[in-house]
């Protein structure tokens, strides 16, 4: 098991995202890591089996070898894979959080939103 507190998430390649919803997820949780899953688009693919399965199977992997306890799946605007709107968006973020407790992996599952000042807002 790796040393230090690990979160994992689960969100969008864009790279305007990735620094600050490392920040908030470190700042607001007390983590000392936080593993990243990447696709674009990601929030959408929670109707796409396959690709529920390979995040799964990455989401496990966090979990099993660095003890992560925490799983923030997220959203943002502006996102070029996922041009929808800011409603559907937060849907789509719902129901990953419903799909990823369904998986019983005795982990905190929260939604985020990074909103088109890149700032996060829990959903």
């Amino acid at each position: 098991m790796a040393v230090g507190k690990f979160a994992t998430s689960v969100c969008c390649m864009d790279g305007r995202i990735q620094i600050p919803l490392t920040s908030w997820i470190k700042e607001n949780n007390a983590i000392d890591y936080v593993d990243t899953i990447t696709e674009p688009g990601v929030d959408k693919l929670v109707t796409n089996s396959d690709a529920i399965e390979k995040i799964k199977s990455k989401v496990s992997i966090s979990i099993n070898a660095h003890g992560s306890k925490l799983v923030v799946v997220s959203g943002h605007h502006d996102c070029a894979g996922n041009p929808v709107t800011k409603e559907e968006h937060l849907n789509q973020i719902r129901k990953w959080v419903s799909v990823i407790n369904s998986w019983n992996l005795e982990v905190q599952v929260v939604g985020a939103w990074v909103n088109e000042n890149w700032q996060i807002e829990k959903i």
